[in-house]
């Protein structure tokens, strides 16, 4: 073969490559608008968000109770209305409780009487986009993961401070779930044996003691005991210690209460310790902290960095994971489970395109048999 020859086969195959590369860039491009949902116990966010996560619409409504079929009644009502005004591909479910590895069935969930709830089924049968059900940690922190404060790093550790502990690991972009769905416990690690009795049936569980509960559980305590240091609490309650709440600790605390400041620091380290103990277990590029308690900003979270530093093995000769404060606020779930439904939207176009080639092959082999039968390639007699 010729230089000139050579040349001109060696142009037209990276042309080849250079048109198929384009094409699998257009296919991987698809970004459909999708819609998340995040399930709480007293309000439904549902929103359609982009492939940047932006919130494009955002609707809410109140949680019913424990009616499962009125919950599910909402889900399909909010996913219809959205399917009128947007054009979308998919819907993620985040819900409070465990949600089995297949994503379809909740389990079991603390604030609705969902045991073994196909939710995925019952609302796939109702909409006619395809739908993903997932833990409501695990879409927070993947939504923080890809475009909250944990964006740009490849393994995050997710911590929600809520009226207890939630969290979840994101590597690589995805979830990591474990064998069972059920990952990222974080609050039931036992840290103070024959500690304070928790809801899950066991007693010592971090959330006893770095969480929204355990900053009340505290504050009232204070104000039964008549401690003249709680005088400031105990007129923001009204001297009733059933009327204070997490976030208004929170708020004495930004407005200078002394004991308010002492009781999220309290937490803080109670919070850093149990990081310390995570960090030396997964080792994550950073650890975003998110959930009502994460208001107090840095009230909480420098005595809980100074509590990880204090505790980390191996502190002073390993890269110590920076502490971030979540930056999406409540949209983070509904977010994330779009994205997570914007995946399950590409698989089910690849396997709608894997199908139509299939039907495509089988038509173009049934022409040709049907050619054969009529004479078509035969040879000719001898």
């Amino acid at each position: 073969m010729s230089d000139r020859a050579s040349r001109a086969t060696t142009k037209a195959t990276g042309r080849a490559a250079s048109s198929r590369a384009a094409r699998r860039a257009r296919i991987n491009l698809w970004d459909p608008l999708t819609i998340g949902i995040d399930i709480g116990g007293t309000k439904i966010l549902a929103g359609v968000v982009d492939s940047s996560g932006t919130v494009v619409e955002l609707r809410r409504r109140p949680t019913l109770g424990h009616d499962v079929v009125g919950v599910e009644n909402t889900i399909v009502e909010l996913v219809q209305e959205l399917q009128q005004q947007y054009d979308v591909a998919a819907v993620g479910i985040g819900a409070a409780g465990f949600v089995d590895a297949s994503r379809s069935t909740v389990m079991f969930s603390p604030h609705l009487a969902w045991r073994d709830e196909p939710l995925r089924a019952r609302v796939g049968s109702r909409v006619t986009i395809p739908v993903v059900v997932d833990n409501d940690a695990n879409t927070t922190a993947l939504g923080e993961s890809r475009f909250g404060a944990g964006a740009g790093h490849r393994f995050v550790l997710c911590i929600t401070l809520g009226t207890g502990i939630g969290g979840a690991i994101v590597i690589d972009g995805r979830v990591y779930r474990g064998a069972n769905g059920m990952a990222g416990e974080f609050g039931h690690m036992q840290v103070v044996p024959d500690g304070h009795r928790c809801p899950c049936g066991n007693r010592g569980c971090w959330e006893q003691y770095a969480s929204g509960n355990a900053l009340e559980r505290e504050a009232r305590e204070l104000i039964v005991a008549r401690s003249p240091v709680a005088h400031h609490l105990t007129e923001v309650c009204g001297g009733d210690p059933a009327r204070l709440s997490g976030p208004q600790v929170t708020e004495a605390a930004q407005q200078g209460d002394p004991l308010s400041i002492e009781l999220l620091a309290d937490v803080g380290r109670w919070l850093g310790t149990g990081v310390a103990g995570l960090v030396a277990a997964f080792d994550p590029n950073c650890v975003v902290i998110g959930g009502g308690v994460s208001d107090a900003g840095e009230l909480l979270l420098g005595p809980t960095r100074e509590s990880m530093l204090r505790s980390l093995v191996g502190r002073g000769y390993r890269a110590e994971p920076p502490i971030l404060l979540a930056s999406l606020g409540p949209q983070a779930g509904f977010i994330g489970a779009a994205d997570m439904a914007r995946s399950a939207a590409r698989r089910s176009r690849r396997a709608d395109r894997k199908r139509e080639r299939q039907l495509e092959r089988q038509q173009l082999r049934q022409q040709l048999r049907e050619q054969r039968g009529e004479g078509w390639f035969r040879r000719p007699a001898p």
